[in-house]
């Protein structure tokens, strides 16, 4: 899959142990497959964004585990992966473990989710109209 790049996430990338490297790469083609006018930055210095009429996600390496930060806290989780956020107001996570597989069907539709509601004006938006 071939998507625009920004040369500041390849070098977080980059800079990773290889495990963390697939996991960050794996995450990053689920979020550009989810939709192809998905682009991504860097904010807050160093860490990776994935943005579609607001953020989507974000990447964070940790010690023993990369962090997906999901921006919408009204998405729904039917196979379970989230790992923390659950009472977050603004946002989720799901945390992948060196060798542990990561659950792409789930995420993508995760994300997918969170893209409608970005581009339906945001999940603040569409949690006051309910």
């Amino acid at each position: 899959m071939t998507y625009p790049t920004d040369p500041r996430v390849d070098d977080y990338i980059d800079a990773l142990p290889d495990w963390q490297q697939e996991i960050c790469q794996q995450v990053r083609d689920l979020v550009h497959a989810a939709d192809p006018e998905v682009t991504e930055t860097i904010k807050r210095t160093v860490q990776p964004y994935f943005v579609l009429q607001g953020n989507i996600c974000a990447l964070l390496a940790t010690r023993d585990h990369v962090n997906v930060f999901l921006y919408d806290p009204t998405v729904p989780d039917p196979a379970g992966i989230l790992t923390g956020g659950h009472d977050n107001k603004t946002g989720r996570t799901v945390a992948v473990y060196r060798d542990a597989p990561l659950n792409a069907p789930a995420l993508t539709e995760m994300f997918r989710h969170i893209i409608a509601n970005n581009r339906a004006g945001g999940w603040r938006k569409l949690k006051q109209q309910s």
